[in-house]
C-alpha cells in the first residue's frame, strides 16, 4: 500500500468518529506494510480526555506486538498531533509520522511547542506533513461548521 492508501484508511476512521459525534480524527499504525491498528477519537464515548485516535492506536499496536516499543511502525493521522500524542509517539519510538491537516492552535509537531525539536525529546520520528491534507481539513471544517 502507498502512503495515500494508509491515509485513506485514517480518513475513514475519522469519518466514523464524526458519525459518532466525535471530533473527526483518525489514525492507523502500519507495520511491515500492513495496517496493524486503526482508531478514531473516542473522548466522548469513553469519557476520557486521553482517548485521542493516536493513543488508542498506539495502545492497540503495542498490545498486538507485545511490546511498548513500536520502532518498526509508521503512524498515519489526519490531524497534526497534540503535545500528548507527540509525546506518546516519542515514548513508543514510532519510526515515521505522516499527518494530514496542520493544527496551528493545538498541534505540537510543526506548530506550537514543536515537541520533537525540543532538547528533552528522546526520540523523534521522521515527519511527513500534508498527506491527504485537503480531505482531512475539509472533514474537520464541515464537522465544526455543522455544530455552530
Amino acid at each position: 500500500m502507498m502512503a495515500s492508501s494508509f491515509m485513506d484508511a485514517a480518513l475513514e476512521a475519522a469519518r466514523a468518529a464524526a458519525t459518532a459525534g466525535e471530533v473527526p480524527v483518525g489514525c492507523v499504525i502500519v507495520h511491515d506494510g500492513r495496517i496493524l491498528a486503526t482508531a478514531g477519537n473516542r473522548t466522548l464515548r469513553d469519557r476520557d480526555p486521553t482517548a485521542h485516535a493516536e493513543l488508542l492506536a498506539i495502545r492497540a499496536a503495542a498490545s498486538l506486538l507485545g511490546s511498548e516499543r513500536l520502532t518498526a511502525c509508521d503512524l498515519y493521522v489526519t490531524l497534526e498531533p497534540c503535545t500528548m500524542c507527540a509525546a506518546a509517539m516519542s515514548f513508543a519510538r514510532i519510526r515515521r509520522l505522516y499527518y494530514g491537516a496542520a493544527d496551528p492552535k493545538g498541534g505540537a509537531v510543526e506548530s506550537g511547542v514543536r515537541f520533537f525539536a525540543g532538547a528533552t525529546c528522546h526520540h523523534a520520528p521522521e515527519v511527513y506533513a500534508g498527506i491527504g491534507e485537503a480531505d482531512a481539513a475539509k472533514l474537520l471544517r464541515d464537522f465544526f461548521k455543522a455544530r455552530r
